[in-house]
């Protein structure tokens, strides 16, 4: 069977990070062995060194380790940029980037999922594929 192609939204991996025994966290462990291809973009992983600190209390990491995390996530995904799309295609303008960075997955890689929990994009699940972790992990757990 062919490796799944996704992108995962910026709430995921921190839900991965925070709760490693939780649904994300075994998302982003099936990542870390290889049974998952994850693209990611610079939105995204800038979304991700904005947020972490605010999340110190579950990680107790330091900034230069929250750092030195976001480089190797970079390293272990594809970076793309995000496919520029209307405001109109999203009820959160600050979904457009993630959006935008499955749209360009799909295009180049024929990306299977954006793996989301924000309510705005699994909104627009009828038009994308876009999937709940937990909904995810019932289809596609290894």
């Amino acid at each position: 069977m062919a490796t799944l192609k996704v992108v995962l939204d910026t709430n995921v991996i921190l839900s991965g990070l925070a709760y490693p025994s939780g649904v994300p966290g075994k998302i982003v462990q099936a990542w870390r062995n290889g049974s998952i291809e994850v693209y990611l973009s610079e939105f995204i992983l800038d979304e991700l060194r904005r947020v972490l600190p605010r999340l110190r209390h579950r990680h107790d990491l330091s900034d230069q380790e929250i750092d030195d995390l976001v480089d190797i996530l970079s390293f272990h995904s594809e970076l793309l940029d995000p496919h520029k799309l209307p405001d109109t295609s999203v009820r959160d303008v600050q979904d457009l980037a993630v959006l935008g960075t499955f749209v360009a997955a799909q295009m180049l890689h024929e990306a299977d999922y954006l793996i989301s929990g924000d309510k705005d994009l699994l909104a627009l699940s009828e038009a994308f594929p876009v999937i709940a972790p937990a909904e995810f992990w019932k289809l596609h757990g290894v």
